[in-house]
């Protein structure tokens, strides 16, 4: 799953391949950039921004320029000695091959694939709230931003990289679960904003450096996480069946007993009782 914690990996993956080498070619298979040439540009830096990679590139006499991409729910970076066989994906799925002396960086089903200078980054990234493997986080700034919109639903709010970059669908759900709360909760009921967004930034952290993403602790298959891809099975602490019901064109999953619903009147739906609730899978 390409969430804060996959991005930085894969930035670091092309620090590694890439980072001080001169590109010998490039081959970009996007119609906006079909025509680009970065032969002879040196690739200075690999960086991540939320969810958003940014490849910085230089060349004597010319502006730096920044290469950006977005894995979104597929996207993949992969990198390659010259003469291996590129074994990733199909190839119909390649979007970018980058090309060093030592090194050739391939990347699949890429989204947003733009060039611009580097001076101008903001434009792409500028409006990410702090990013959770970040210089710049800061967990008052995140709450912050989430308690200006109180009537947001919990899972929206760490949803919306507005507030805070790097969290996807499954680092929410874990979140919610650990604090205790109902996905539906408005933003106004939330008690700690600055504990969760806090929670929130230590679960991506606690596995930078590793592709496998765990929230419990576990590295073993079918043990990673708590509520996240485990509809109907019971919940790890109360023995509940987990949950699972579409929220905001997304999935969300919760323990009905761990995150109870407020005795309020209030459904899934964010209404009355009298409210339909959402469709399970």
């Amino acid at each position: 799953m390409p969430e804060g914690d996959t991005v930085w990996n894969t930035a670091r993956v092309l620090e590694r391949a890439l980072a001080g080498d001169v590109l010998t070619g490039s081959d970009f298979r996007v119609p906006r950039l079909a025509t680009a040439d970065l032969a002879g540009w040196t690739v200075a830096a690999s960086a991540s921004r939320g969810k958003h990679l940014l490849l910085r590139l230089t060349r004597d006499g010319e502006k730096p320029l920044t290469l950006h991409s977005h894995l979104r729910m597929d996207g993949a970076w992969r990198a390659y000695s010259p003469g291996e066989r590129w074994g990733g994906r199909p190839a119909h799925l390649i979007r970018v091959v980058l090309r060093t002396a030592r090194s050739v960086a391939v990347g699949y089903h890429l989204h947003d694939v733009t060039l611009v200078p580097t001076a101008e980054e903001e434009t792409l990234v500028g409006h990410l709230g702090p990013d959770l493997l970040g210089d710049d986080w800061d967990p008052a700034e995140a709450a912050r931003r989430i308690a200006a919109k109180p009537g947001a639903t919990v899972a929206e709010a760490l949803l919306d990289q507005r507030n805070l970059a790097g969290v996807g669908n499954l680092y929410r759900a874990e979140t919610m679960f650990l604090r205790g709360l109902w996905p539906w909760t408005p933003i106004a009921d939330v008690a700690d904003l600055d504990g969760v967004v806090t929670l929130a930034q230590k679960l991506v952290a606690s596995n930078k450096g590793r592709w496998t993403q765990t929230t419990t602790g576990s590295l073993r298959r079918g043990e990673t996480t708590y509520v996240y891809g485990r509809r109907a099975q019971p919940c790890r602490r109360c023995g509940t069946a987990i949950r699972k019901a579409d929220q905001d064109e997304r999935v969300t999953y919760w323990c009905p007993r761990c995150q109870p619903r407020p005795a309020d009147g209030q459904t899934e739906a964010g209404g009355t009782d009298a409210s339909p609730r959402p469709a399970e899978g």
